[in-house]
């Protein structure tokens, strides 16, 4: 028996003319370093996102499922592309702009980009390595920049403003099938090659919804958000598609992302929410710790992208700003989990619901798989790699121009389930709590430790800013923890204290790392993660002064 329900195309198509329409007074505002930020209703947004549809089509020669590349800031121009791109039927494809230039180059020649949108402040890192991306036929630049920069190495250059100026405010837009491409990221790619992850139109649909549900982050056209996130990470975390589907106003950084800035746009704009990995949160805490700021109109922030240490959940509880632990990977959109307590308990019996990743929402499945493959059990206290399964998980990587999509086995399962590389365990009532990284769990004398349960324990100290703990060799028990700390300006603070603190905070003896180091910054990936693998690298190769501590 079939359905009664029409078969309407869940599409980006229809997010666009939503928002411009029924939220058309809702406001992009992008800060620009000026007295004044840049302001534009969806209304407009929407209208320029039609006009750029019309030139990517009739000037630039956009008539498929070619990608049409972004190397931008977080900024109006480019929640036009967002949304202009996947309607007009072409695959949105959003460069890291802070990937090295080798992966960038493998990148786009992957991909095989034919337009590069690119923000006019980025051609100083952009313009040396366009000769090398021959698939690379029009570079459009919007905003100021150096554009002789682009003289003798770019195909075709066109100024966004003049591109897209006298065009048609209508488009008559293409009927998509759901399932086609609409947007594509790449991983990292901390180890070999970046991959491609393609989201469909009703991947991103589904998604956009499940972010703007009351237990996931629950925006309304009452809230400003600001996408501290970039763009390029993940299509920001979904807000942009979101925001635009519920009249949720946003604030768009572009590159003002140091502490000084961001805390004087929260206190000028007033946003009601955030979303944004735990460094730049941490750096903010010591601006306003110098400096207060009134940060109090931000009464929610969505943190992921790497573990929150409950120190700073604390400092922030403290401001009245209550951050929210979220999990996602690029391949899973990214909204995996939401650390929203359940209902009716008090703050002290909502802690331990907070420190977790977060519940499960309803279009994600999980599952924990045990070293031999056997299905853990949801007991909190059985711990696998992490694997999950739905609408907007990926179930392949991209092949490439000529290629089949790849399944790598030890990126999917059998059954089709993305294994994550996530270590943890998950409650009877879905709450998953991550210990570990599979490759940065510490497997001291046959039992585990948890790098990131040590990392929050020593940043729980006082005088402590960052800390970051990884395997080391060890002759007797196979490996063991290296701590390596950053001090807070000033601070002075002994090995056999940290390791007096740890001990009282609860850490096992065993657990407790006896090699330790001070470095003046922990090594982060483009996306703000610890990237530990170059402490391990500095540790193979001699560069740390290593003190033992016993």
């Amino acid at each position: 028996m079939l359905s009664t329900m029409q078969d309407v195309p869940l599409t980006v198509t229809r997010i666009l003319t939503h928002g411009m329409t029924i939220h058309g007074k809702s406001q992009v505002t992008t800060w620009t370093g000026e007295p004044e930020p840049h302001r534009a209703s969806f209304a407009e947004i929407g209208t320029r996102a039609i006009r750029l549809a019309h030139a990517l089509r009739d000037e630039l020669g956009i008539d498929g499922d070619q990608r049409v590349a972004t190397l931008m800031w977080n900024n109006s121009f480019h929640v036009e592309a967002y949304l202009a791109i996947p309607a007009m039927g072409a695959v949105l494809h959003t460069l890291n702009l802070r990937l090295p230039a080798e992966q960038l180059v493998w990148i786009v020649n992957h991909a095989d980009d034919k337009v590069v949108i690119v923000n006019g402040s980025v051609l100083p890192l952009f313009a040396p390595l366009l000769p090398r991306m021959p698939s690379v036929e029009h570079v459009v630049v919007a905003g100021p920049g150096d554009r002789s920069l682009l003289d003798g190495v770019a195909p075709r250059v066109h100024d966004y403003e003049e591109l897209i100026a006298g065009r048609p405010t209508t488009f008559d837009w293409p009927e998509i099938d759901e399932r086609s491409a609409a947007a594509m990221c790449y991983t990292s790619g901390t180890t070999g090659d970046p991959k491609g992850v393609v989201y469909s139109h009703r991947s991103i649909y589904l998604h956009s919804m499940q972010v703007n549900a009351t237990e996931s982050m629950g925006l309304t056209d009452a809230d400003t958000t600001l996408a501290v996130v970039p763009q390029f990470h993940v299509l920001s975390w979904g807000l942009p598609h979101a925001a635009f589907m519920s009249g949720v106003n946003m604030l768009m950084p572009d590159r003002f992302l140091q502490p000084v800035p961001l805390a004087e746009m929260i206190e000028r704009e007033r946003p009601t929410h955030a979303a944004a990995v735990p460094t730049i949160w941490q750096g903010l805490l010591a601006e306003v710790t110098a400096r207060p700021r009134d940060l109090t109109s931000m009464a929610r922030v969505t943190i992921g992208g790497a573990a929150c240490p409950p120190s700073l959940m604390e400092a922030y509880d403290k401001l009245g700003v209550r951050l929210c632990h979220a999990w996602g990977m690029t391949e899973t959109s990214p909204l995996g989990t939401m650390a929203n307590p359940p209902a009716g308990l008090s703050a002290e019996e909502e802690w331990p619901y907070r420190v977790t990743q977060g519940r499960f929402p309803a279009g994600v499945e999980g599952r924990l798989v045990g070293p031999g493959g056997e299905h853990l059990p949801w007991d909190n206290e059985s711990a696998g790699e992490l694997e999950v399964r739905g609408p907007w998980i990926a179930g392949a990587y991209y092949g490439g121009v000529d290629g089949e999509n790849l399944r790598p086995e030890d990126k999917f399962s059998q059954d089709g389930w993305l294994k994550t590389g996530d270590v943890g365990v998950i409650s009877p009532d879905g709450f998953l709590t991550l210990t570990d990284r599979a490759k940065d769990v510490i497997k001291s004398g046959g039992e585990w430790i948890s790098s990131v349960e040590l990392e929050n324990a020593i940043m729980a100290h006082p005088d402590v800013a960052e800390a970051a703990v990884v395997a080391v060799p060890d002759d007797k028990w196979g490996e063991r923890p290296l701590a390596t700390v950053v001090l807070k300006e000033g601070a002075v603070v002994g090995f056999e204290n940290l390791r007096t603190f740890l001990a009282e905070s609860g850490v096992a003896k065993w657990q407790l790392p006896e090699r330790w180091t001070v470095i003046e910054a922990v090594p982060k990936t483009s996306v703000g993660k610890f990237d530990k693998k170059v402490i391990r690298k500095r540790h193979a190769d001699g560069e740390l002064d290593v003190t033992v501590v016993v």
